[in-house]
This record gives structure tokens, C-alpha cells and sequence, in this order.
């Protein structure tokens, strides 16, 4: 970068005007501050952890001329001062600083006590309720805050010096409270284990700022915990010691150090001993490493499966067969053979998997199930493993559905499922959709939940992407033969007339789909179509005009993408991401208005209207890893975002909006369990590192009504070819099929 320097040594003071950028992973940031006596507003860059309009600061540093963007005060360090005019102080106070004081109550108090309000504040705190409109119950919230605000000040100066976001920095106070700073001191590494969003990069910093040497047993033990804990993000449940060692070792880029292997084993051996790691023999005589959590979650799912799995139960098969005749003819239905055994084996069976593509008949196979079990005279409970599935399996069956969540009554104060071993579910049959979608812990909770006599039957699509949990659940109850199973394949020919369904089948045995063909019916001519774009430019331009022009002629008068339309990414970065197309699709079907209020945090701007995803299962509001919602309000002065989730609204506390992330467009992961009438699919050689055969397939077979994709055939081709064949190390399948391992 060529920059010119001015000058080593300057300063400069003024008011805070607006932050043009903030990156908040590292504090970066470009601002405007207009200082006295210059009709221009400054532009500042620097890493500030802390800093909103309406502040006045004090800054050290330089003076440079970037190529780009001119004139720039480079800020090498600053500190706050109090702000000496009544727009600085209204300004400040407004700014969110404070919860409880907006834009509105701030011009009212500063309006009243004038340049002596921040002291009045400070000093006088009752007299605020001199202020129209200001009753007591206000004043209290406003000391409350402001008290809180100087604590979290003494927090952000400590982190600051220490590398800390702002992000980061608020999450850590609200974590620890007053303790932070000590806690911080004591063990910096404790905050990726107990902060959602630290990782053990941003600890690893605060650790070596604080003098940790870089080869100490507590650096080598908080590497191999964060190690392992990364494996089972990547869906792992344990790791080959020797892998954790070698991804242990990477983390803390330790590598080439003599000697550091026979270390780390020493403190994983340590860790062993401290009942960190649960450490198991395999048959090859090499050693696993398991968060003890997971280890508990597979032998105990395996243990629960073979306590169920038996003799099939006696039933009278004549009697079933001539319900199914009956049943069927009222229905106006006909079963397929494999559709027909797949009852009858309902009809016995003590637990079986149902599998199969799009327009094979597991709605069909799962409804006949469902009304056979009540003619049975036996209680069904049905659930899958997120809001928009259940609700999908409630229509299709004609009986309520719920979240497994909700099934299992999770308790968010003790952090536990109500129903387990000790208080069961009270019913005959169990229904649960979606399987492909559960992981390891999930699916032990479930079996914990589920009486040993009541029937299970699992439906799910094992070549849709596997959780993204811990776990490839289903594919290994398949695998390990233990399970009975029906796996669906003829597609039924009212089905096939659907390009959907047939190139969901093209692409899943390794061919090109196909899309328009002549002499097709018109719906299979219109349901799946591609629009080729080179460049990624293009590809963002192409989804705009099919937003705007050529689905509203498609789908007619009723045509909502708010409500109808899903943008399906195969991953977030990149210009044909979800992270740049969510801002895109925000200006064109949320635009600003006079009458909806905007928080702008960081490099995300909320507005009200707006649709959002939920990152992370949040046990508190009852919100989980991919829940969509509508931004109701946004109030400025309580700092709370109000998110309608299915008719539910959620309070989110501004602190928490890195939960939240715009859903206009989101990644094929996030979208598991959901389906949408219409789905767009960018797929282009940008994201060659996530293209595979599942994930298209998955992403296909998402749209009900409409598909199409956006892109290039020549990512289409790889994503066709690629088998996703990542290995996820699990034992499951082998504790079905065998004796359980030894322990070491």
C-alpha cells in the first residue's frame, strides 16, 4: 500500500459525526469527526473497540494521503472526553450508549439541563425527572445503564489493549460481569469454551498479551480442547489421536518445534486423567479422543437401539391387509410394492427407517403409517428437527407435529431435556421427520425420551448433506444393517412430470440435469430452469431481474418473495455468497423507508421488515440454529430488536445480534428441513470449495414450485461429479454391530 505520511507524531480532537466502516472481529474502523474550525468533516481510520456517534475524542497519530481515498488521520491510540456542545452531548447520549435514552428522550434531557446534563447525570441522577416525560421507573433503568456503561468501559479499555473486538468485548461482560477482567487474567483460554463467537484465535492473543509462553502445558492443553472441539464442529465425534496431535499442533503453529508431538501427547494424556478427553481403544490398537460428552452420546445411542431391537412384534397381518385395501380405496391411493411392504413392516417392527428421493412416496408411505398405527388404537407423537419441517409433517399427516425440542420439553433454566429415561414420553408410536438432519447428541436425547415400547418409524433422505451437528446418525443405522429399513425408488408418475424431481434423481446418480426440454409439458418446462452467467457480476444481476421481472409474470398477482422465495447459496463468502447477496436483495426488497427504523452494527445494517436467520440455538428465548423470522421493531432507546418468529415475537437485546444474520439468501446448509415454493440457486465456480453432488441435490430438492439456477455449467458439472466423501469419524455403525470397544 502506498501511502504518503505527513507527519509521525499529531493530534486532533472533535465530535464523533458517523462510522463509515467498523470491523468488528478486530475494531478496525473509518470514521467521520468533524473537528472545530474546519468546515469538512475528518476522516479517521484506526482500531477503536468502543466509539459512537456524538462522542468527542481525542486522538493521536498521523496525517496520511491514501491513493484511494485521500486525505486520512491515522489514529495510533485515543482517549474519550466529554463532549462540549449540546449536539455532541445529544449525540451521545442517543447514540445507544445508553439503554433507555434514544434519540428522542436525549434531545428532551439536553434540551432541559443543557450543557450541564452529563453532570446532572453523573452527580444529580434524580433530577432527570424534571424532564417531561421522564418518570421515575426511567430514571432508574438510565443509572442502572449508565453505572453499567462505565463498568463495561473499564472491560473494553482492558480488552482493547489486549486486541479484543467490540463484539467480543460485550459478550464477555455480559458473560462474567464485574469478574471479567479477572477471569480474563486467570485463564484467557476459558473464554472460547464458554463465549459463543471466541474462538481460540481471538483467546490465543488475549493469552500471549498477558505472557503465556507459547510452549506452556496450558497453551499445548487449550490447543488440543479446541482442536477436538473444532473436529466435532466439522461433524466429527471423536479423532485418531495422532490427527488431533497434528491439527493441535497447526493450531498453535507449533509444527516444526522439536520435540512438540511427544508433548501434546503427554498433556492429552493429561487431559485424559482430568476426565477432559475420553480416550477409547479402536480394533486397529490406535487411540480415539472424544469430548466426553459425545463418547456418553454413542455408547448410550447404540446401548438404547439394542435394548429395541428384537423379534418383530405379532400382529395380525390378515387383519392388516384388509385395512389396507379399505384404507387405500377410501384414499383414492394405490401403494407401490415397496410403499406396501414398508407398512406392513411398520405394522411389526419395533423401529424402521423409511428413505427415498422426491416423488417416491414417503408423504404417501408416512400418512398410511400414521392412520394404520391410530386404527391400531395406539397414540402417535410426531416431531422433526426444526420449526418448518414439523409444521410440514403436521399438514401432510393431518396431526400435530412439533419441534424434537419441543417434544422433549427442553427446559432452558437447567439446560435439560424433561422427558428422558426417568419421565418418558407417554405414547405407543413415535413419528420423526427429517432424520438426515439429526446429530449424535440429538438423536441419544430422543432415545432417552422415547418409552422402550412405543414403535419408532424414522424418515429421512441419506443423500441429503448430513447434519450439521456431530454425527452421520441415519447413514450409519443404514450401514450397520441393524435396522430395518425400506428405501424407496420408484418415482411415481405424476412426480416425474416435475423437472425438480427428475433432475434431483439425474443428479444424485451422476448426471447433468436437464432443463426445458422440447416437447415437454409446460409445467415440467417451467418448474426447474438455469440461466447461464459467466461472470459473478452477472450472476448478481441475473437474480435481480428474476426477482423483479420474470417471476412476478410467472407466478402472477399473488407473487411475495418476502414470503415465497428462497436464495440458496452453497456458501457465504464470495460476490454470489450469501453474505453480499443478502445485502444486495436488502436494497431491492427492503429499501430504506421514512417510516422503518435501521440499527447499523458493524458491517451488518438491520432494518425493520427484514428477514433474519438464527445462527445458534439460543435455549433462553427458545430460538434455534436456523429458525427464520421478520424484524418487527427496532427501538432505539430500550436497545431491543423485536423478531417475529411464526406469529412469536422475540426480544433480542442489541448485544445478542450476532446470533442473527440476513436470510433474504442463505446457505444450503442452513435451509436442511425446509422447503419454499420458489428457490433460486446461484452455483458458480466461485464456490468450488463447497461444490458436491449432495449439496445441489439438497439445495434442488428445497423448491416446491419453482427452481432456478444461476451460474455456470461448468460449476454445475463439478458439483455433479464431486461425491462428497469427507470422512466424519463415528463408531456408531460398529457399536450397532458389535460389542462395544475396549476402554483404554
Amino acid at each position: 500500500m502506498s501511502e504518503k505520511s505527513w507527519a509521525t507524531t499529531a493530534e486532533l480532537e472533535g465530535i464523533l459525526e458517523r462510522i463509515t466502516y467498523h470491523n468488528p472481529e478486530n475494531g478496525y474502523t473509518v470514521a467521520r469527526l468533524q473537528v472545530r474550525g474546519q468546515e469538512d468533516l475528518v476522516t479517521v481510520v484506526g482500531y477503536f473497540p468502543h466509539i459512537q456517534p456524538g462522542q468527542t475524542l481525542k486522538l493521536w497519530g498521523s496525517w496520511k494521503e491514501h491513493p484511494q481515498y485521500g486525505c486520512q488521520f491515522s489514529a495510533d491510540r485515543f482517549q474519550e472526553a466529554q463532549p462540549a456542545t449540546l449536539t455532541g452531548i445529544e449525540k451521545y447520549l442517543g447514540s445507544g450508549l445508553i439503554k433507555g435514552v434514544g434519540p428522542a428522550t436525549a434531545k428532551r434531557i439536553v434540551q432541559h439541563f443543557g450543557l450541564e446534563t452529563l453532570q446532572v447525570i453523573e452527580q444529580q441522577i434524580g433530577r432527570l425527572r424534571e424532564v417531561p416525560g421522564v418518570g421515575s421507573y426511567r430514571v432508574q433503568r438510565i443509572e442502572q445503564a449508565w453505572q453499567e456503561q462505565k463498568s463495561i468501559k473499564e472491560v473494553m479499555l482492558f480488552l482493547q489493549s489486549h486486541g479484543v473486538s467490540t463484539t467480543h468485548a460485550v459478550k464477555i461482560f455480559k458473560t462474567y460481569g464485574d469478574a471479567a477482567i479477572a477471569t480474563v487474567q486467570r485463564n484467557p483460554y476459558q473464554l472460547a469454551q464458554d463465549i459463543w463467537g471466541i474462538g481460540f484465535k481471538t483467546a490465543d492473543q488475549i493469552a500471549q498479551n498477558l505472557g503465556i509462553p507459547a510452549d506452556s502445558d496450558a497453551r499445548l492443553q487449550a490447543g488440543l480442547s479446541y482442536a477436538l472441539l473444532t473436529a466435532t464442529e466439522e461433524g466429527h465425534c471423536y479423532l485418531p489421536i495422532e490427527a488431533l496431535i497434528t491439527q493441535a499442533a497447526a493450531l498453535l503453529g507449533l509444527t516444526d518445534q522439536a520435540g512438540i508431538r511427544e508433548r501434546l501427547r503427554e498433556n492429552a494424556r493429561q487431559l485424559v486423567r482430568q476426565d477432559q478427553i475420553k480416550a477409547e481403544k479402536l480394533p486397529d490398537g490406535s487411540a480415539a479422543c472424544y469430548h466426553p460428552p459425545l463418547y456418553v452420546a454413542e455408547v448410550g445411542l447404540a446401548d438404547l437401539l439394542q435394548q429395541r431391537l428384537g423379534s418383530p412384534l405379532p400382529v395380525d397381518r390378515e387383519r392388516v391387509h384388509h385395512w389396507l385395501s379399505r384404507y387405500t380405496e377410501q384414499q383414492g391411493i394405490q401403494l407401490s410394492d415397496q410403499q406396501y411392504q414398508a407398512v406392513l413392516m411398520a405394522a411389526q417392527q419395533p423401529i424402521l427407517i423409511l428413505t427415498g428421493g422426491p416423488g417416491t412416496g414417503k408423504t404417501t408411505t408416512t400418512r398410511t403409517i400414521t392412520a394404520l398405527w391410530r386404527a391400531m388404537g395406539k397414540t402417535v407423537l410426531q416431531a422433526s428437527p426444526t420449526g418448518r419441517a414439523a409444521q410440514r409433517l403436521a399438514e401432510v399427516t393431518g396431526q400435530e407435529a412439533k419441534t424434537i425440542h419441543r417434544l422433549l420439553e427442553f427446559d432452558p433454566r437447567l439446560m435439560r431435556f424433561k422427558r428422558d429415561l426417568d419421565n418418558p414420553l407417554v405414547t405407543d408410536a413415535v413419528v420423526i421427520d427429517e432424520v438426515s438432519m439429526i446429530d449424535l447428541v440429538l438423536a441419544y436425547h430422543l432415545f432417552k425420551g422415547i418409552p422402550p415400547q412405543a414403535q419408532v418409524l424414522l424418515v429421512g433422505d441419506p443423500d441429503q448433506l448430513p447434519s450439521v451437528g456431530p454425527g452421520q446418525v441415519l447413514r450409519d443405522w443404514i450401514v450397520s444393517g441393524r435396522i430395518p429399513s425400506v428405501h424407496l425408488t420408484q418415482v411415481f408418475r405424476q412426480a416425474a412430470q416435475s423437472q425438480i424431481v427428475s433432475n434431483a434423481h439425474r443428479i444424485n446418480q451422476g448426471r447433468m440435469p436437464q432443463f426445458g426440454r422440447d416437447g415437454a409439458p409446460r409445467r415440467a418446462e417451467h418448474d426447474c430452469q438455469f440461466v447461464e452467467a459467466i461472470e459473478p457480476e452477472t450472476v448478481v444481476q441475473q437474480i435481480q431481474t428474476l426477482i423483479t421481472e420474470t417471476l412476478p409474470a410467472q407466478m402472477g398477482a399473488d407473487w411475495d418473495p418476502l414470503e415465497q422465495l428462497q436464495v440458496l447459496c452453497p456458501m457465504n463468502r464470495g460476490l454470489v455468497g450469501a453474505n453480499h447477496l443478502n445485502t444486495v436483495l436488502q436494497a431491492l426488497l427492503n429499501p430504506p423507508q421514512p417510516n422503518r427504523t435501521q440499527l447499523e452494527r458493524g458491517k451488518r445494517l438491520y432494518r425493520e421488515g427484514d428477514r433474519v436467520i438464527q445462527l445458534r440455538n439460543n435455549y433462553d428465548l427458545g430460538i434455534f440454529n436456523g429458525d427464520l423470522g421478520r424484524i418487527g421493531s427496532i427501538d432505539l432507546e430500550e436497545q431491543q430488536m423485536h423478531i417475529d418468529f411464526g406469529g412469536r415475537l422475540v426480544p433480542y437485546d442489541f448485544a445478542d445480534l450476532n446470533e442473527l444474520a440476513l436470510a433474504y439468501a442463505i446457505t444450503i446448509h442452513r435451509a436442511q428441513g425446509s422447503e419454499y415454493p420458489v428457490v433460486i440457486l446461484p452455483i458458480h465456480t466461485q464456490h468450488f470449495p463447497m461444490l458436491s453432488r449432495n449439496l445441489l441435490y439438497t439445495g434442488l430438492t428445497r423448491a416446491k414450485q419453482r427452481a432456478w439456477l444461476v451460474g455456470t455449467s461448468k460449476a454445475i458439472a463439478i458439483a455433479v461429479r464431486q461425491v462428497n466423501a469427507q470422512r466424519r469419524y463415528t463408531h456408531l455403525a460398529q457399536r450397532l454391530q458389535s460389542a462395544r470397544l475396549l476402554p483404554q
